[in-house]
């Protein structure tokens, strides 16, 4: 409890900046950002899950390093195909970017950087998680980032996320994409990670 106050305490401000600088692509990015700001001003710990009606999540698009191929996770919960994620914890120390890269590092197994010229962050999220018996139902507050995978050939899934993790082309994973905003996130991720190079 000590760290998620601490946690408010830190990372409001940051938080508020990171999303004033954020342009939206579409109307429902938009709609998505604004409800994003006013939680991050009106929660008392922004991070932690324990709230009961959002909180903020960071995640990922990994990419190979010429920028071809894609990520997506058979996701364990939800059994859809999605791009890496998830909660907080308190060794991102308040930074969405650290919370992002965590994730993507966890749930491929690769080890993984910010692309050098993509937007930070990439896109933004509001989407609901349904009820389960240890959690109601709530929101999460998406913060997305583009990331590279050094070692594409590590890629591995973790049994307790998900059913399994692949590289696919973005044709293909613009196919699985089951939703417009995982699709409007896919094409920003292409157009950068294909028109700004890898670094």
């Amino acid at each position: 409890m000590r760290f998620m106050r601490a946690m408010a305490l830190k990372t409001d401000a940051p938080l508020l900046e990171l999303l004033a600088r954020h342009v939206p692509a579409d109307a429902k990015e938009r709609e998505d950002l604004e409800r994003m700001r006013a939680f991050a001003a009106e929660l008392e710990s922004p991070f932690s899950r324990s709230q009961p009606t959002a909180h903020f999540t960071g995640s990922a698009v990994v990419v190979d390093p010429a920028g071809e191929r894609v990520v997506l996770i058979h996701h364990g919960k939800l059994k859809r195909w999605l791009q890496p994620g998830g909660h907080a914890e308190e060794v991102d120390g308040g930074s969405m970017e650290a919370s992002a890269l965590r994730e993507a590092q966890e749930e491929t197994g690769c080890q993984v950087r910010l692309h050098p010229s993509a937007p930070r962050p990439l896109d933004v999220d509001v989407h609901r998680i349904p009820a389960r018996k240890d959690e109601p139902e709530h929101l999460h507050l998406d913060v997305r980032y583009l990331v590279i995978a050094e070692d594409p050939q590590a890629l591995a899934h973790d049994p307790n996320e998900s059913f399994g993790a692949q590289w696919l082309s973005w044709a293909e994973a613009l196919q699985r994409a089951d939703e417009p905003p995982l699709r409007r996130m896919l094409e920003k991720a292409r157009a950068a990670a294909q028109g700004g190079g890898a670094g």
